[in-house]
């Protein structure tokens, strides 16, 4: 397989719903992958619980491969609801946002952290729409900070189609923005086959996350999240995209539904691992 994927597997920290970096520690252990993608909200926001992740991690042999941040009020009810909550876009929380943002950098970097990836909100489709200019400018703000650190940035795929997002980044022209892959959000979100999303988005390719889904029935409203290896993700053909395009970055194994979260994403690590 390309480059030996199996090393370059890693975990969402926050698909584990840690409370502490001891927790996460067991969870990894457990799992048996020492490469974490680490949410970092919690170590600003929880510096009691958190503040000895560097030392701990240093001390298990535990590598970061990159980090996470989230943003406020995020709604995800509904696909109109996530549209007007997501990311960066919402005017009410943008103070806020950026705040965290520039404390989450300073994080990232003490860290040593190289990337880090968040959901940028919904990208509008066309350029001559006025929230196109605000997105820009918002994320060139970001930009700027972590460029500053010498940090770059992922876009997780998702509410838009590989094409828009394209357009968007090729308007940014930033060569540290790219893309955070997630072939099941393109399916989640109904937004095109994760294949072809892949190969247009294969310039901006940063990391990628191991996740599955299944097709909404009823058009507007979500697909189903499920265990790696049971939806609609074509594996064989996304990895032999991967090695076509000579991806050499990490691949992060995320679970966002269901309570058995070590156990699915051991099921994901073996299911890619046999490939």
């Amino acid at each position: 397989m390309a480059h030996d994927i199996e090393s370059r597997l890693a975990v969402c920290s926050w698909s584990l719903r840690p409370k502490t970096s001891e927790a996460l520690v067991a969870n990894l252990r457990e799992i048996d992958i020492p490469r974490v993608q680490l949410a970092l909200d919690p170590l600003r926001e929880n510096p009691e619980a958190w503040g000895k992740t560097a030392e701990l991690f240093a001390a298990e042999g535990i590598e970061i491969v990159s980090g996470m941040f989230g943003t406020i009020g995020e709604d995800y009810s509904s696909l109109d609801a996530i549209k007007e909550t997501g990311g960066v876009v919402p005017d009410e929380h943008w103070d806020a946002n950026w705040a965290n943002i520039r404390s989450v950098a300073r994080i990232a970097a003490g860290l040593g952290l190289k990337l880090v990836t968040f959901h940028a909100g919904f990208l509008p489709h066309e350029e001559s729409d006025s929230g196109f200019a605000k997105l820009l400018g918002r994320i060139t703000q970001i930009a700027d900070v972590f460029d500053t650190y010498d940090i770059d940035l992922g876009f997780e795929t998702g509410q838009e189609t590989a094409d828009t997002l394209r357009l968007f980044l090729e308007k940014l022209d930033r060569p540290s923005i790219g893309v955070n892959f997630d072939p099941a959000n393109m399916i989640l979100y109904d937004k095109g086959d994760p294949i072809e999303a892949l190969e247009t988005l294969a310039p901006f390719l940063k990391q990628c996350h191991i996740k599955d889904a299944t097709l909404t029935r009823e058009p507007g409203t979500w697909g189903a999240e499920v265990t790696v290896g049971t939806g609609e993700v074509d594996w064989p053909a996304f990895f032999a995209t991967l090695a076509k395009l000579d991806y050499r970055g990490d691949c992060c194994i995320e679970r966002e539904a269901d309570d058995q979260r070590v156990a699915d994403i051991r099921t994901a690590r073996e299911f890619v691992t046999q490939l």
